[in-house]
């Protein structure tokens, strides 16, 4: 059958939609999202401008000031004799004023591209922790529903065998009541999955009603890492820079001291009257020059407030170099605890739940045992299970911290 110019157009529509929306997604790992933030945050991009804004104060500094014309003319009250004078005069720093200026402004260049890193570390870190975040209720969510699965299938077997008249309704009931529970639960989880993922669009730049697909899962623990040297984070290359500035700012005050110099030239055209010879007109050239005298002013309370601020930077630098190693130590610490939870539960608990579990059903299935010691034995083993999960988060979540506190995110 001969299909329509408008059909076929309709059919490849429909064919091509779904490669167009999987396009559209956006799809996003645990070690891939620091990428994605560096290329399609827009705070981010925000923030390198200040690169450029630090580049054109840079441009701007360590220049002369415009040289100067000024011009003069008098005459008497007849209009036959008078003078006019034109001259050219440019002010010059009488030490390396300018010089040091440059220095400062280059610093604050180097500062401007560590505020840039220090914005990327923060917004990094939020992303990966959100991540953190969405996988672990995820696999919460999993877990339930792995759970809700076996519940109805055993709430289905309980309730035909009461029909049968081979068990209890009682307990036919509370097996269809706990599998209603568990759904339940894995619908809260879906919802907080929706909202964590709504957290993290912000962060990873995408447009409304993009759809976001975070895959992977949380990797099991690995060994803490032992590195405390802070000189890798960028806030605490802030705190330096902003120390070399306050010295190169001392420098600075120090140099102006002494005020500009200032020279010139100029020149002059004179008419007089030289009774009875008639009128003359007489040229002149000259140069000018002006030296301020520091008599009164010697930049002595500039030069005392820059040295206190070099001072304050001083300390807050030594006082974040010790808050970051310890905030490294305490990430650190917590990983390992963590670690060894994980472990406890993987090699000791959770078999045991297990096993305790698996003796509870069939027990009650031999007609040896209550439905209530497997409702317990069952949720002891859910909640370690979820338990395990937790740890692995805080596992990752201190891992975050660890690598943020040390500028490696």
């Amino acid at each position: 059958m001969p299909i329509s110019k408008p059909g076929a157009l309709l059919a490849i529509g429909l064919a091509l939609s779904p490669i167009a929306s999987a396009q559209s997604t956006v799809i996003v790992t645990l070690p891939g999202i620091a990428d994605r933030v560096r290329s399609q945050n827009p705070e981010l991009a925000a923030a390198r401008i200040r690169i450029h804004e630090a580049l054109g104060r840079a441009n701007q500094s360590g220049r002369l000031p415009n040289p100067e014309i000024d011009t003069s003319f008098e005459h008497n009250s007849s209009f036959r004799e008078g003078r006019l004078e034109v001259g050219f005069s440019q002010r010059f720093p009488a030490t390396g004023r300018l010089r040091a200026e440059k220095d400062l402004s280059a610093t604050a260049i180097l500062a401007a591209e560590a505020e840039v890193r220090e914005v990327e570390r923060s917004l990094i870190t939020a992303a990966r922790q959100g991540v953190v975040n969405l996988l672990a209720v995820r696999q919460r969510r999993d877990l339930l529903q792995e759970q809700k699965e076996l519940a109805q299938d055993f709430a289905q077997l309980l309730k035909e065998s009461a029909a049968k008249g081979e068990g209890s309704a009682i307990d036919a009931g509370q097996a269809k009541l706990e599998a209603a529970g568990l759904a339940l639960e894995v619908r809260s989880m879906e919802s907080e999955e929706t909202r964590l993922a709504a957290e993290l669009k912000p962060l990873l730049g995408m447009k409304p009603g993009e759809p976001l697909v975070v895959s992977g899962t949380l990797p099991p623990p690995g060994p803490p890492s032992t590195r405390s040297d802070p000189s890798h984070r960028p806030d605490y290359q802030i705190a330096l820079l902003e120390e070399q500035a306050a010295r190169q700012d001392v420098a600075l005050e120090r140099l102006k001291r002494r005020e500009d110099i200032e020279g010139g030239f100029f020149a002059a055209a004179e008419r007089t009257e030289d009774a009875p010879r008639g009128y003359e007109t007489e040229g002149v050239i000259g140069l000018r020059f002006k030296f301020p005298l520091p008599l009164w002013n010697k930049n002595e309370g500039a030069i005392q407030e820059a040295e206190a601020r070099t001072l304050r930077k001083r300390k807050e630098s030594e006082a974040l170099d010790s808050q970051i190693r310890l905030e490294a130590d305490a990430a650190r610490t917590a990983m390992a605890q963590w670690a060894d939870m994980i472990r406890e539960i993987d090699e000791t608990l959770l078999p045991l739940a297990a096993g305790q579990a698996g003796l509870a059903e069939t027990t009650f299935r031999n007609g040896q045992g209550e439905f209530q010691a497997v409702l317990r034995a069952r949720e002891k083993h859910l909640g370690l299970s979820a338990s395990r999960i937790d740890a692995l988060r805080e596992f990752h979540l201190a891992r975050i911290r660890h690598e943020a506190a040390l500028g490696t995110p």
